[in-house]
């Protein structure tokens, strides 16, 4: 909002709100993201007391975006809809409440959707101070990959020395991260890539990496640890989580913070049934026999219930941005206007770290 001087007929000065329009990518319909997108004029959004504005330098996106987009993600906002969790920018405007942040400060945060727009609006406590030299096109990932794959390694269990770890999808944004966190424990690392990912995984810290496209995943990690693995993180779904789980030896942990198999399942409507009953039925007594753990991980749900619990984990991940333990990777930066391709190219599954738009 900004405000317009004008003289009344007494001789006082009044302010007249005028609301300032602001160029947002808006999802209009369901389906193939060449059709789905606009890019249109909206409204500045209003900032809340706790809560700042920024104006967007990048946007991130995340497969959660690609899921929104499909009709498949229920915390999306019903279209139309602007998507969009985590951007990086400056802040232009803080609430009465925020006593933490300042007007000009370069800033990551979890937008909560809002996030493809010229504007976005935060929570205080989902915001942190980047450091002068950062790389503004990364920033993003902090928000989003970096704090889920915190909260997954770090708050949800304890990584011990020489843990054997699966990680799934090891060449994404968050797994990237994971294999990360996982070699600075000094666990074993047995990762999940396609063969064009290899190098970009070895590279983080990956012990064994197998082709998930050629190969069963759990017979080769069967093969190399007969044993089994004490923890899996899946962000696949459906029988890839069934088979992760199958490898957890005793007093072994999972922790799921995704379903990408939703993506097969929505293009061939004959996977739909394997996709539900993938997963397999649970019962607690054989999981306390064997001292085992399933861990379910939405990273909305902390923020938007345990806000003050987000704002530590954001703090403490910085913190080992800062040490050098966190090394997001950019993977590619799209224009605005090339929306389509960046949703094309995240749901191949070809993408490796950070993929993000630029605003002019």
């Amino acid at each position: 909002m900004y405000g317009q001087k004008s003289k009344t007929s007494t001789g006082l000065f009044i302010f007249t709100e005028i609301k300032k329009n602001m160029k947002a990518i808006v999802l209009n319909k369901y389906g193939n993201p060449n059709t789905a997108f606009s890019i249109e004029e909206r409204p500045m959004p209003e900032v809340k007391p706790d809560e700042v504005r920024i104006k967007v330098e990048y946007s991130g996106i995340n497969f959660a975006d690609v899921m929104a987009r499909l009709g498949l993600y229920e915390d999306a906002p019903k279209n139309p809809a602007i998507l969009g969790y985590d951007v990086s920018g400056t802040i232009e405007s803080i609430g009465s409440d925020v006593k933490n942040l300042k007007i000009g400060q370069k800033v990551a945060a979890l937008t909560r959707f809002g996030g493809y727009a010229q504007y976005a609006v935060a929570k205080a406590l989902a915001v942190a101070v980047l450091p002068d030299n950062v790389d503004m096109a990364i920033a993003p990932a902090y928000a989003t990959q970096a704090c889920t794959a915190y909260y997954c390694a770090v708050d949800s269990l304890t990584l011990h020395k020489g843990d054997k770890v699966l990680i799934q999808a090891a060449g994404g944004g968050v797994g990237s991260i994971l294999v990360q966190l996982a070699k600075h424990k000094g666990c074993k690392i047995f990762a999940t890539a396609s063969a064009s990912k290899f190098d970009f995984v070895k590279s983080l810290g990956a012990d064994h990496i197998i082709d998930y496209t050629k190969e069963n995943f759990a017979d080769k990690i069967k093969a190399l640890s007969p044993d089994g693995i004490d923890v899996v993180f899946d962000s696949i779904g459906g029988q890839t989580f069934k088979k992760s789980y199958k490898l957890l030896r005793p007093g072994g942990r999972m922790v799921c913070y995704g379903a990408a198999e939703n993506i097969a399942a929505v293009k061939n409507k004959l996977m739909l049934i394997p996709l539900a009953t993938g997963f397999g039925f649970f019962s607690p007594i054989p999981m306390l026999m064997q001292s085992r753990a399933l861990i379910m991980i939405n990273m909305l749900r902390i923020a938007d219930f345990k806000p003050q619990v987000f704002s530590e984990v954001f703090e403490k991940t910085m913190d080992l941005v800062a040490q050098g333990v966190i090394k997001p990777h950019l993977g590619k930066i799209y224009d605005v206007t090339d929306v389509a391709a960046a949703h094309e190219f995240i749901e191949s599954r070809k993408s490796m770290g950070k993929v993000v738009l630029k605003w002019n």
